[in-house]
């Protein structure tokens, strides 16, 4: 014996499963939308991230992705490395782009010294300016980085995304890397970690770190410009009671360069803490 349905209630069953598809593929749309397909080299991948669009001040971001055991580097990368490079030129209706970076970490470089950068993955912050805030916004980069293991492989990705006017699925991704950058400071602040005082003894500079536990900070010293390559500071003993001296001398710097009345960038981290110090030498 046949069981018939109703021509009317499987007319309405079809239309339901329609109504699901179509919500899936607009979903699934929507999340394409919202970042560019993975550049895949041999140890590493990488992608840009878009964040909800509002105004002329969009956010996004770039993504890393690390075998285990291989690194990449910070914007200064330490005793030996390679910082990585961005070209947005060729993007459309964009005005500007800066470029955020999370507190780095270092690590052995092979060579006896030391390198900063990040392993497994992270997220660079982007802060992108539309030129016109009623027009799309396509953002097209050339990233240049290297990855290393115990050798450094050079690496070139081009990729492209669009920014829609919609609700991104990356607004929680980019919202905790952006919780990673460190936070702008000045000198005596009443942060938790903070600079009490940076001086200059000769070609040394001298930096005093107070922090609840000072064995847990580190420093890092930049000069105005990227072509200045500081030296890292070391600790040195004995400290104040509360606080940690660091030192680093003024070498690296670029030929014609003086070190009275640079502005340094100082960066301190310490744990899930850091802050960014600017600080003029006299």
């Amino acid at each position: 014996m046949r069981n018939w349905v109703p021509f009317r209630q499987l007319l309405s069953v079809a239309t339901a499963v329609v109504a699901v598809l179509a919500s899936v593929c607009a979903i699934n749309a929507a999340s394409a939308e919202d970042s560019s397909p993975w550049v895949n080299d041999s140890h590493s991948a990488v992608r840009l991230l878009a964040g909800s669009r509002s105004g002329s001040v969009l956010l996004g971001g770039i993504a890393f992705q690390l075998e285990p055991g291989w690194k990449t580097y910070w914007r200064s990368p330490g005793d030996s490395g390679v910082p990585p490079r961005f070209d947005f030129s060729k993007s459309e209706n964009v005005d500007g782009v800066t470029i955020l970076w999370p507190a780095p970490m270092k690590f052995p470089d092979g060579a006896g010294g030391t390198s900063i950068g990040y392993h497994k993955q992270v997220v660079l912050p982007l802060r992108i300016v539309a030129k016109n805030a009623d027009k799309p916004v396509i953002l097209r980069a050339t990233i240049s980085y290297a990855v290393c293991e115990k050798l450094c492989i050079p690496v070139e990705a081009v990729t492209e995304l669009s920014f829609a006017s919609v609700a991104s699925t990356q607004d929680s991704a980019l919202s905790a890397a952006l919780d990673t950058v460190p936070v702008p400071a000045s000198i005596g602040d009443s942060h938790p970690i903070t600079i009490r005082d940076v001086g200059r003894q000769g070609q040394t500079v001298l930096v005093e770190v107070a922090a609840p536990d000072p064995r847990t900070i580190d420093l890092l010293a930049e000069g105005p410009t990227a072509d200045w390559a500081l030296p890292l500071p070391r600790r040195v003993t004995p400290s104040p009671t509360g606080a940690q001296r660091f030192a680093f001398e003024l070498e690296g710097l670029p030929s014609g360069a003086k070190a009275e009345g640079a502005a340094l960038k100082l960066t301190v981290i310490g744990g899930e803490r850091a802050y960014e110090f600017s600080a003029t030498l006299e």
